[in-house]
């Protein structure tokens, strides 16, 4: 297989060879089949279509890769906390697979880099380098099967993240625990956008969150959702100490 590789890898093109080492160096391993990849990096702006006319993107690449790092995070979780019960595991998982920490783990390993796009990068949401992430492993069962998918699911996100009693105390919403908290407190919430606009070109949310008619917190982000999320997180820590005790 090694010697196969090099003749192979002698009549690559020196961007091909490039973009082979590249791939190598996260994987851990050698691609076989570097066509997987080369589409795990391209974003639809580029309009590429392959001979019966489907696109070539990484979009159907990030639901397999979705699937696939769920399927190993569950079997980890399912050996490693032998007591818990469905609901437990369900919620450790979704720890894991969040979209703050798999965009996390494409930023650590600076994944856009190497995306094929018309579409300027700073125009992508946060949400691309997640994304880029799953898309890869979606390549990775394609190119090399299942044993190598989850060897860099191992290797990438389980060994250097994934500490159960760590991730038991992690909040997943904060605006989940605000909701919890009021409607147990019987406080009256709501959330109203403060403002509209945008700074350079990109759109911005104000919310700001409002607890028995005083304003708690304010925030902005590039999203409602976000906004929300983010002055949740100030007015938990603003209330932090009530919450706890109940």
């Amino acid at each position: 297989m090694r010697i196969i590789r090099k003749i192979f890898s002698k009549s690559r093109s020196l961007e091909d060879g490039i973009f082979f080492d590249s791939i190598q160096k996260i994987l851990g391993f050698a691609p076989d089949n570097l066509d997987y990849y080369k589409k795990a990096f391209t974003h639809r702006s580029s309009n590429r279509l392959d001979v019966l006319g489907n696109p070539i993107n990484y979009e159907r690449l990030e639901f397999l890769g979705d699937a696939m790092l769920s399927a190993v995070i569950a079997a980890h979780l399912f050996s490693k906390a032998p007591a818990g019960d469905e609901g437990y595991l369900t919620k450790m998982r979704s720890k894991i697979v969040s979209r703050e920490h798999l965009n996390e783990l494409g930023k650590d390993l600076n994944l856009v880099q190497y995306i094929e796009s018309k579409v300027p990068l700073q125009h992508f949401g946060e949400n691309i380098h997640g994304n880029i992430f799953e898309s890869l492993i979606g390549a990775i069962y394609l190119d090399r099967g299942y044993v190598y998918c989850e060897k860099f699911i191992q290797k990438r996100v389980i060994i250097p993240y994934v500490d159960i009693a760590r991730l038991e105390g992690k909040v997943i919403s904060y605006k989940s625990l605000i909701i919890e908290w009021c409607q147990k407190e019987k406080k009256i919430f709501h959330y109203d956008i403060f403002e509209d606009n945008a700074i350079d070109g990109q759109r911005l949310f104000g919310v700001k969150l409002s607890i028995d008619d005083k304003v708690i917190a304010k925030a902005r982000a590039t999203s409602k959702k976000k906004a929300e999320e983010k002055a949740s997180q100030r007015a938990y820590f603003a209330f932090q100490e009530k919450m706890d005790r109940k």
